[in-house]
């Protein structure tokens, strides 16, 4: 049975990646401000346990959610910045600290901060999930309805290798969670001053192969440009910007859209995975 605190969440979508550095942060990031800018209502759940970024870069790492009771229990209050709302552990933990926890621990801590939150209504939640297939990604599709999974690479040889088993972990009978598709970031390089050129420094095409092979939707190809790295860095992503690379994210966040829009048409509502083991 899905919490009272999570019943008014119309869509809930993990963002995977098979390894680290592939950027599925800064897609998480950006296709929630995406979402946001066409009218969404969004919610956006740092799972990256170990390496929280999105504070970063949504400018306000130096922040804490607050908590107030509701129905006599503790229950913590997201932070909204440009019109998303926010939870990570790196609001709770001081920036230069490291979370040192073990799997069973980090997986408890995250459902239970998952759980405590007011999201209040939302039309998407966004789950940015760490790099690769561990405990804490069972764990989250144990603990919420999730409508579909978007797995991020890049187009080289070795980050698809990786992909590939993310992607199959989803497919897995007993997991079953419908993938909405890939994207492939940093699939070419386009200088600032060659806004025309593209150069397919990481190879071409792999993310697109990757779905091709697996027969699910390509979600669509992010360029790698100087700017998403300096917006992420300054704590004002790409897609609340203008110019190409937000259009990119726009387009994105169409097509992940209209594919949660198939995958409702073609699958039953969304349940909590549940594991025998």
């Amino acid at each position: 049975m899905t919490s009272i605190k999570l019943a008014h969440i119309g869509r809930t979508i993990v963002v995977a990646s098979g390894k680290g550095g592939v950027g599925k942060t800064t897609v998480s990031v950006n296709l929630a401000l995406a979402l946001a800018k066409e009218g969404a209502r969004v919610g956006l759940f740092d799972a990256d346990i170990y390496g929280p970024s999105i504070p970063t870069m949504f400018n306000c790492e130096f922040e804490q959610p607050s908590v107030k009771q509701i129905n006599g229990k503790n229950t913590i209050i997201p932070i909204e910045q440009y019109g998303v709302k926010l939870i990570s552990i790196g609001f709770l933990a001081p920036p230069d600290s490291a979370v040192v926890w073990r799997g069973p621990m980090a997986s408890s801590a995250l459902k239970q901060f998952f759980n405590d939150a007011d999201w209040g209504e939302l039309d998407y939640l966004l789950i940015d999930l760490p790099p690769g297939t561990s405990d804490i990604h069972l764990t989250m599709v144990q603990t919420v309805p999730v409508t579909g999974a978007v797995i991020v690479t890049t187009p080289q040889k070795v980050a698809l290798a990786d992909a590939n088993k993310g992607l199959a972990m989803f497919k897995q009978a007993s997991i079953n969670v419908p993938i909405l598709g890939v994207v492939e970031n940093m699939a070419y390089f386009t200088p600032d001053e060659l806004p025309d050129n593209k150069y397919y420094i990481f190879g071409k095409d792999g993310g697109k192969n990757l779905a091709e092979k697996h027969g699910v939707p390509f979600l669509g190809q992010i360029p790698l440009v100087q700017g998403i790295r300096e917006s992420g860095d300054s704590g004002l992503p790409a897609a609340l910007k203008e110019g190409p690379t937000s259009d990119a994210f726009r387009v994105l966040a169409e097509t992940v859209a209209r594919q949660i829009a198939i995958r409702n048409a073609n699958f039953t509502q969304s349940r909590k995975v549940e594991i025998k083991v």
